[in-house]
């Protein structure tokens, strides 16, 4: 008995809580994009980085066992994934141009 209650007060009070969240401004998304687009960046470094170890170790390996060199299946070179580059965030002012109606389209 005291743990449902228990449970029902903590539920009630998760419920408060997040209706009292504002949503998100473009602000917050673009920032929540930006660190997205960086994690994923980061996230084929450290894949890179590991590809190289794994490389080296096998290296190391085959020269120290003699084993005929390499091995028979073809593996993928490491691809580097390069400097990282922001995306550039799209300002309100795009497409408005093409948005605005010509005078002149009309007249011949």
């Amino acid at each position: 008995m005291n743990k449902s209650l228990f449970a029902l007060v903590l539920l009630a009070a998760c419920t408060a809580v997040q209706a009292k969240l504002a949503a998100p401004t473009e602000e917050q998304k673009a920032a929540a994009a930006a660190a997205k687009d960086k994690q994923a960046w980061t996230d084929k470094v450290a894949a890179f980085k590991l590809c190289q170890a794994q490389d080296r170790v096998a290296a190391y390996y085959f020269k120290t066992k003699g084993s005929g060199g390499k091995p028979s299946a073809a593996l993928p070179a490491c691809v580097d994934p390069g400097p990282y580059v922001a995306q550039v965030a799209a300002t309100k002012e795009v497409g408005v141009a093409d948005s605005k109606p010509v005078p002149e389209a009309g007249k011949k």
